[in-house]
């Protein structure tokens, strides 16, 4: 099969991954180099936040962008703060109403296993124990965003207009 302009929208793949790369990545080792002394013995808290953001470059042509933030702490200071804005260009050939869960679940479940060795990679290169991100379930993550929406929009429409 060749993408030709005479190519018909069901012949294409339903989802197809142009390039993917980091759009952003930072390791912070603030109180380095005590830090590597202070934590001898000790088992840091290492709360994880995700999130996914999708814009439109083009048609049926988008960017996904997976925010991962990790900020390892011991109870008296913090031993690193890593940010990773991982992305991927993507074209989605799926019905309309489709297209968001594509966006918000297919896609950053196929961006998640890089972006997890990327971070198990720079967080050893810090000096540091690998850090290995579990499995994230991007189904739980879409839900949660879509009743946080609905929840603002019903706040919004209960407030009286100026």
């Amino acid at each position: 099969m060749n993408d030709t302009p005479e190519t018909s929208q069901a012949e294409m793949p339903p989802l197809r991954v142009n390039g993917q790369y980091i759009k952003d990545l930072s390791l912070e080792i603030p109180s380095a180099p005590q830090i590597f002394l202070d934590m001898q013995g000790q088992t840091p808290e290492i709360p994880i936040h995700v999130d996914v953001d999708a814009t439109a470059v083009g048609p049926n042509m988008f960017e996904v962008v997976l925010h991962l933030r990790a900020e390892a702490k011991l109870p008296t200071k913090s031993l690193f703060i890593l940010e990773l804005d991982y992305a991927g260009l993507f074209t989605v050939n799926v019905p309309e109403e489709q297209v968001h869960p594509v966006l918000l679940i297919e896609c950053p479940r196929l961006l998640f296993p890089f972006a997890r060795q990327i971070v198990a990679d720079l967080t050893r290169e810090g000096g540091f124990p690998p850090l290995m991100l579990q499995p994230l379930d991007f189904v739980s993550l879409y839900r949660q965003r879509m009743e946080e929406m609905a929840a603002e929009q019903e706040s919004a429409e209960g407030q009286p207009k100026h």
